[in-house]
């Protein structure tokens, strides 16, 4: 029976003691220490920290300097307010129109053509790519400057036979 009874007292007392401290507790999240110009490279100088209440952070909400250094903003950043990973993007290394150098591999053989980039992006991103020879679009990865490693066609179907009688 004083078993049940402490039980019961320590459910009841134990939501008040918890719930200041729950509330007053906050998550740490990563903020513009100043404002942040569309398309400058962000470094940790250029980052801070700031606490908000755990149900006041959204979706996406960045909480580490690791995953926006060395990123380039997408639109303008103004200081305090919290980061969110479409914020953020790898600096872009290849333009839309760029000429650009198509790499095709397979075992043993590795060939380049020149194409056109048909949509910008940073190293690891996807692309498509024109061939200007034969007017074809290819689906390839940035891995540098100016280089697109080709993965495949653009269309995911093969072109069609036509049967002759």
């Amino acid at each position: 029976m004083i078993r049940k009874i402490a039980i019961a007292l320590m459910l009841a007392v134990l939501p008040m003691l918890a719930g200041p401290a729950f509330a007053e507790s906050g998550v740490r999240i990563v903020v513009p220490a100043h404002d942040i110009a569309r398309g400058q490279t962000i470094m940790d100088s250029d980052l801070t920290f700031a606490t908000v209440p755990g149900t006041a952070l959204m979706a996406g909400t960045v909480t580490t300097f690791a995953a926006v250094k060395d990123m380039e903003a997408r639109r303008m950043l103004h200081a305090g307010e919290a980061l969110r990973t479409d914020d953020v993007r790898r600096p872009v290394v290849v333009t839309r129109g760029q000429t650009i150098t198509m790499l095709f591999r397979a075992p043993g053989v590795e060939l380049t053509a020149m194409g056109r980039a048909m949509g910008e992006g940073g190293v690891g991103d996807t692309i498509t790519v024109q061939n200007p020879s034969s007017f074809r679009m290819i689906i390839g990865v940035i891995s540098g400057p100016g280089t697109v490693t080709a993965t495949g066609p653009a269309s995911p179907f093969p072109a069609q036979r036509t049967a002759r009688n």
